[in-house]
């Protein structure tokens, strides 16, 4: 590890920040590292795990510039994620892990895990900001059913550091190991599509009571029409609205709905959120993200990736809930997000500056070199035909959001953004990956095309 000359991580595109929590912090680990913390009687485990100085900087003790985990046997998991004290220190370096698969003497070569810092938060001077329960934290890495790991952290090299070899990491370094737990006793995988936890276009509102997760989509009629705006106007408000816009009058342009894979689909745990929901006024735009996880899962494992992901957010991070609207699989398949109702305008944590009036959509996987998948695109556009349908928004349009705060926008700017944008336009930040990102262009032509424009 040591000689090894680590360049700044790029940001990468996990959720931003959200609202106060009633969860404790990680407990800590006991003598030789061996304890991990373990909610009882819920569905996963989180294992954290402190990290200590490597051989030979031991001397600087929590501010030794490398420092990690030697190899060791662990109970089950398949995420992996890196979190620190203060939610404000960056990480500058390289974090880097690997494991051994369940039941074998197999190790995976040595993965990179992509940083994130302080920049994923709330909006500024908020309460969701100013929690005190949030904790700085990596993108979170799958890596499969595995029950060994090791671990290795090191600063990024500058000449200028009162250390040798980089700059201070942040205090508090923690090793995060998340277990899923088993998929829901239903079977409610992508392959079950019309089974419990799916709302399908032909679903009627009676049916989607009963099978999801969140009360808040009961009301859900079969194109989502309840206490939308663009539905509930008068056709004076609907004419004038469309002068203003520029556009002929007619009925307003909606998707059709796609299938959603619920909560109570994928197997959220919801003990583990809090327990109220946050709305903003409308959905004017949409910001694409990619979960910085890794592309290595099957899509019968989508389940088990957002659970732990979801897990990683609210038990390791302190978040309130995952912080994305939506997730899309590589396969095409949509699951719900945040919870609050799919047809609402919920206030997710994915971009900085712009959670308000917005909604936010994670691919599942990585992107900055491969690839999205077709299925995974059109996704994208049927899901925000549909939503941004609702709010009476065009996926080829412009709109404007007002910043809280962030590293490209001052706190208050009003700013000009493609209806549907991808995370980088609002934050300087990789994310959703420059392969993803230079797709967006076609998601938009296609979402209005499904919106009948």
């Amino acid at each position: 590890m040591r000689g090894f000359l680590a360049s700044s991580v790029g940001v990468t595109c996990a959720a931003a920040l959200a609202l106060p929590m009633a969860l404790s912090a990680p407990a800590q680990a006991g003598p030789g590292l061996q304890a991990a913390t373990t909610e009882p009687a819920v569905q996963g485990s989180t294992q954290s795990l402190p990290l200590v100085p490597l051989d030979g900087v031991r001397a600087f003790g929590s501010a030794a510039p490398e420092q990690g985990l030697s190899r060791r046997d662990v109970r089950s998991f398949s995420l992996v994620g890196v979190i620190w004290d203060d939610p404000g220190a960056e990480l500058h370096g390289r974090v880097q892990v690997r494991t051994r698969a369940t039941g074998t003497t197999d190790w995976s070569p040595w993965q990179d895990v992509e940083t994130h810092n302080h920049e994923h938060a709330a909006d500024p001077d908020t309460a969701e900001r100013d929690s005190g329960r949030v904790r700085g934290s990596t993108a979170p890495l799958w890596v499969g059913d595995s029950d060994g790991v090791e671990v290795r952290v090191q600063a990024e090299v500058d000449q200028r550091a009162p250390l040798p070899g980089g700059r201070p990491l942040p205090r508090g370094l923690r090793l995060e190991l998340v277990d899923p737990g088993a998929e829901p006793p239903s079977g409610n995988t992508p392959a079950d599509a019309g089974r419990t936890g799916v709302l399908s276009a032909d679903l009627d509102a009676s049916t989607v009571e009963t099978t999801t997760a969140s009360a808040e989509n009961a009301a859900l009629a079969p194109l989502g029409a309840t206490e939308i705006p663009a539905l509930s106007q008068s056709e004076t408000e609907r004419e004038a609205l469309a002068l203003n816009q520029g556009e002929p009058m007619g009925k307003p342009y909606i998707g059709e709905r796609p299938k959603i894979i619920t909560r109570r689909g994928w197997g959220a745990n919801e003990s583990l959120r809090e327990r109220g929901f946050v709305y903003t006024k409308k959905v004017k735009a949409a910001f694409v993200h990619h979960s910085a996880s890794g592309n290595n899962y099957r899509c019968s494992q989508a389940s088990s990736v957002i659970r732990s992901i979801y897990r990683y957010h609210v038990v390791s991070s302190g978040w309130r809930d995952v912080g994305y609207n939506f997730l899309v699989d590589k396969c095409g398949n949509i699951y719900e997000g945040r919870a609050g109702g799919v047809a609402k305008a919920v206030k997710g944590a994915h971009t900085l500056g712009f959670n308000a009036n917005s909604m936010g959509i994670a691919v599942l996987g990585s992107f900055g070199k491969a690839k999205p998948s077709a299925a995974a695109l059109t996704a994208i556009a049927r899901l925000t035909a549909w939503k941004l349908g609702l709010f009476g928004a065009n996926p080829k349009g412009k709109t404007y959001l007002t910043s809280g705060g962030g590293n490209l926008y001052r706190k208050g700017k009003n700013v000009r953004l493609n209806v549907i944008s991808g995370h980088r336009d609002g934050f300087a930040t990789e994310c959703p990956g420059r392969a993803l990102y230079g797709k967006l262009g076609s998601a938009r032509k296609d979402a209005a095309r499904y919106q009948g424009r």
